[in-house]
């Protein structure tokens, strides 16, 4: 059931939807979002669902935050996307020591963006690391506060580990270097650390994430919001997704009416039965999505209040479930696309931006279907999933 604060969240979204809309070609040009779209979301009360209740967050469950970003992507791919990365980062925050958090969620409503490739290194100094490296593709660091970074940690012993530290983003460079033909307006530049100091609290091993087993965390937590890792990341990943799916269906029946059939006696496409057959193919294929990310998110709150993780097999499964969920969002997508005739391929016309947006973000690593259904089918077979990243 949702909250009534979630509601209220969900309620002024859905307010800003024709506004978010209305920015899509100018944010595209921009490389960017424009700033009022920031300010909308802010004003709206997202950057504080992930924020526990003890900083004055509205600490909602993982189910009510995939909700609040999906209506998101109704409006803005990318700003749904960053949306959902700021979100699901200050999530992931929880994970860290209770002095990490009182730092980063001392506002109560923060932005934090992040990367997980393991592309820098954390070199052990008297109190803490340095941290060196770059993270191509960091999805909203021109606006967050915070900044995780996956890094190797590379001991004195001459072993390494994995591990993630969170940084004010204040102390990295940013890079213009984003530049592309999907999601043009997430701004994801490359960010660059130099000799940053960061204290030993705010780094988390890698193994700690996945298993949500950080030490030093002794305040008192809401119950039912203990989630781990790439299970709270993906489910996160796939609301923003079909919220884009959502849009696009949207948008196609909004522009339908009194559409001809170019070159034929058809002055009405919505009469034509292979539109029909379109559309409900598309809807059925977004609904068919929607319903196996209630199912994921249901299963991780289910472990979350009764304060454990779910089984190997489990995780496996909505690795799984979460790319299938995506590629339906992306095949009905495309359905719509192609069912818009010629003149959507103008970048005034905002079905084309959805469309490429959601085939951008469907290839998104952690998205890949093959990649996450061979995962699933190894352990469906009783076999080894062959990978830490559950």
């Amino acid at each position: 059931m949702t909250s009534s604060q979630a509601e209220q969240v969900l309620k002024s979204v859905r307010e800003i939807i024709p506004a978010l809309r209305a920015a899509g070609e100018k944010a595209e040009e921009d490389r960017w979002i424009p700033a009022e779209n920031v300010a909308l979301l802010e004003k709206a009360g997202v950057f504080r669902i992930a924020t526990p209740a003890r900083f004055g967050g509205l600490d909602l469950s993982v189910g009510e935050q995939v909700e609040i970003l999906r209506e998101i992507g109704r409006g803005c791919g990318s700003t749904a996307w960053l949306g959902m990365v700021w979100v699901s980062s200050a999530g992931l925050v929880t994970l860290y020591g209770d002095k990490a958090q009182e730092e980063v969620f001392a506002g109560g409503s923060v932005r934090v963006s992040g990367g997980f490739t393991p592309s820098g290194t954390l070199t052990p100094t008297e109190g803490g690391y340095l941290l060196n490296g770059s993270w191509r593709f960091n999805s909203g660091c021109k606006a967050a506060d915070w900044n995780l970074s996956a890094a190797i940690v590379e001991n004195a012993d001459g072993s390494h580990d994995e591990a993630i530290a969170v940084v004010p983003l204040s102390e990295y460079t940013i890079t213009d270097d984003w530049n592309t033909s999907s999601a043009a307006a997430t701004g994801s530049c490359t960010t660059t650390a130099e000799n940053v100091f960061v204290p030993a609290h705010r780094v988390v091993g890698y193994g700690d994430a996945i298993s949500n087993t950080t030490p030093g965390r002794d305040a008192v937590v809401t119950p039912g919001r203990r989630y781990g890792l790439f299970t709270y990341i993906m489910a996160e990943c796939a609301g923003a997704v079909l919220g884009i799916a959502r849009g696009a269906y949207e948008l196609f029946l909004e522009r339908i009416p009194g559409r001809g059939i170019t070159y034929t006696s058809w002055d009405d496409q919505s009469k034509h039965p292979l539109t029909q057959i379109q559309v409900a193919t598309a809807a059925n294929k977004i609904a068919a999505g929607e319903a196996l990310l209630a199912e994921i998110t249901g299963l991780l709150q289910k472990y979350a209040d009764q304060d454990e993780q779910p089984s190997l097999e489990e995780k496996a499964d909505v690795r799984g479930r979460t790319a299938f969920a995506v590629q339906l969002a992306k095949e009905a997508v495309e359905i719509l696309y192609t069912a818009s005739g010629a003149t959507a391929i103008q970048r005034s016309v905002p079905i084309q931006r959805f469309h490429r947006d959601i085939q951008g973000l469907s290839l998104h690593a952690l998205l890949q279907p093959n990649t996450n259904l061979e995962v699933q089918g190894r352990v469906l077979l009783g076999l080894d999933p062959e990978t830490p990243f559950l």
